[in-house]
């Protein structure tokens, strides 16, 4: 999976946050969100939230590898920023906290790295297994669990595939569950990562968190060439940026910025303040 570098002129890019988010205080920093830590398991992955018992933890820079307990098992993550930056609706109930392991050591890395080499091999297996049964889908990125029990295959399909002979197949070759889970195109771009036509990493890899419906009617209203060529993707949908680069006076909900706040994080002059 490719990294994505930040724009040092786009500094709404820097963080892996909404650009909406404030900073916090020194005072409420003493709060209980203080002792929660925001972790991604990929790089263009979702942002999760985990509580920490290890003070150490709080103290470890952004990027540093942890191990995370997640769905009743362990997970391999890296560490984004202190949780107290994220809004409170993205805040998990306090019954189905999940929590940090510990800091990954040097075995948990090498650990990591071998199972890198063996979703590439998975990759390729599941590639040639998918031209053989000639199945309408295409693989996009396979994920294995920190514990070794399952492989995770994403693809992407216009029409409904069965693959069960595909799943036995690879149940039998690398002796694990296997998992099959369709995604969208965009997605599939968020995960894959890439650079779009302006040159610049792609939004949803860097600081989009959610995707909201974008019509041509706000490339009109900025008085866009209507090519679909130019307004297009690198996932072949309108490009986000058609709405987060609206007027907030256009009447569009989340004009303005690409948060997930109903009427968009430019109401208000603090919060225009806060997203540039």
């Amino acid at each position: 999976m490719r990294s994505i570098g930040m724009s040092a002129s786009r500094p709404w890019l820097t963080g892996s946050f909404c650009s909406c988010e404030r900073e916090v205080t020194s005072d409420q920093r003493t709060d209980a969100s203080a002792l929660l830590v925001a972790v991604k398991m990929m790089p263009a992955g979702r942002v999760h939230v985990y509580t920490v018992d290890d003070a150490a933890v709080l103290e470890a820079r952004p990027g540093t590898p942890v191990v995370v307990q997640e769905d009743g098992m362990t997970a391999f993550g890296a560490i984004v920023g202190l949780a107290h930056r994220l809004n409170v609706r993205r805040m998990p109930p306090g019954d189905v906290l999940q929590r940090v392991v510990r800091l990954a050591t040097r075995e948990d890395v090498s650990l990591r790295s071998r199972q890198h080499q063996r979703e590439r091999e998975a990759f390729r297996a599941a590639t040639l297994k998918i031209r053989e049964h000639g199945l309408g889908m295409r693989l996009s990125h396979v994920e294995q669990a920190f514990d070794g029990s399952r492989l995770v295959f994403f693809f992407t399909a216009d029409v409904r595939v069965d693959f069960r002979d595909l799943v036995r197949e690879l149940a039998a070759d690398f002796h694990a569950r296997i998992e099959m889970r369709q995604i969208g195109v965009r997605d599939e771009a968020k995960m894959l990562g890439g650079y779009g036509t302006c040159g610049r990493p792609m939004c949803c890899t860097t600081f989009l968190c959610t995707f909201e419906p974008v019509s041509i009617k706000m490339a009109k209203q900025q008085d866009l060439t209507l090519n679909p060529a130019k307004l297009s993707g690198l996932c072949g949908r309108l490009k986000c940026c058609l709405r987060f680069e609206l007027s907030p006076g256009a009447g569009a909900a989340h004009a303005g910025c690409g948060c997930e706040h109903g009427g968009g994080c430019m109401a208000g002059e603090a919060s225009r303040r806060s997203c540039r």
